[in-house]
């Protein structure tokens, strides 16, 4: 079940990837739900999403350790 939260997250992110206070929002509310392990395949996503999108790097600071 734990692969099914992790894609359903990343397809919301995508949605709302137009916005960058509500994908912050979305991201705060996905770090709650996930399990350690994937928060670390999160942001390796994140990390490579975002290098299209420099308008949401700045929410990257939300899942920096």
């Amino acid at each position: 079940m734990s692969k099914v939260m992790f894609d359903y997250t990343k397809s919301v992110l995508e949605r709302v990837s137009f916005d960058p206070a509500l994908f912050c929002k979305e991201l705060e509310k996905a770090i709650r739900t996930l399990l350690p392990f994937e928060l670390d395949q999160l942001r390796e996503w994140l990390f490579s999403f975002t290098i299209e999108k420099p308008e949401l790097k700045q929410c990257l600071i939300i899942v920096n350790p």
